[in-house]
């Protein structure tokens, strides 16, 4: 995982409920926690564009559901800015699920465009990514 070169305003908290937009089989996840966040004492852990999060599956095929997976962050409605100045927001909030925590993802088709953010740290997510914005 890349550091990033924007400061990305992190836009979703723990236990935030974020719609995938893969074909992994999950449709709702929950986070329940954020990778690498440090926060100071009593603050809830809050993640952005590109992050990688621990989500529980609470809507999709019936094998999916109840666990937990990785995925990460690819859209989020917040606005945050990039070094040229620019200031970006989605329409919505996405995420994508991950095989493993190495950033492969589990479904092959992304509905929707992606951040430039998530293919600079993610190379395997650039990949499939049809969209890059």
């Amino acid at each position: 995982m890349k550091a990033l070169k924007s400061r990305v305003t992190r836009g979703l908290p723990s236990q935030a409920y974020v719609p995938t937009c893969d074909n992994s089989g999950a449709k709702l996840l929950k986070i329940i926690s954020v990778k690498g966040s440090k926060t100071s004492r009593g603050r809830i852990p809050a993640a952005g564009v590109g992050d990688l999060v621990l989500c529980s599956v609470k809507k999709g095929k019936i094998e999916m559901r109840k666990t937990v997976v990785p995925a990460i962050i690819v859209r989020q409605r917040m606005e945050y800015r990039r070094p040229d100045g620019m200031r970006v927001t989605f329409e919505e909030n996405a995420a994508i699920v991950l095989k493993d925590e190495k950033g492969n993802p589990k479904g092959t088709i992304f509905k929707g465009p992606i951040a430039k953010e998530v293919a600079e740290r993610w190379p395997a997510v650039a990949k499939v990514a049809r969209m890059i914005v």
